[in-house]
């Protein structure tokens, strides 16, 4: 069974979302929050080693972006 979310770090997919305009805005712990100011949509990213495909899935769906759209953006 493949997935079409790939198992990145969260360096990528901070990059990526930079690209679509968001900003860190605070961390507590492990978990970094950000925010596009323009969308008002607010994600929060684990900091560990890898990000596992449902919750880079859950982190797209926070910053309402498309799998095709992130991907291309890589």
């Amino acid at each position: 069974m493949s997935s079409k979310y790939p198992i990145l770090p969260p360096n990528k997919i901070i990059i990526v979302l930079h690209k679509f305009g968001f900003v860190k805005v605070s961390q507590k712990g492990s978990h970094a929050k950000y925010k596009n100011n323009f969308t008002n949509k607010v994600c929060i990213i684990p900091m560990h080693t890898e990000i596992a495909r449902g919750t880079l899935k859950s982190i797209l769906e926070q910053a309402d972006i498309q799998i095709e759209d992130f991907l291309n953006m890589l």
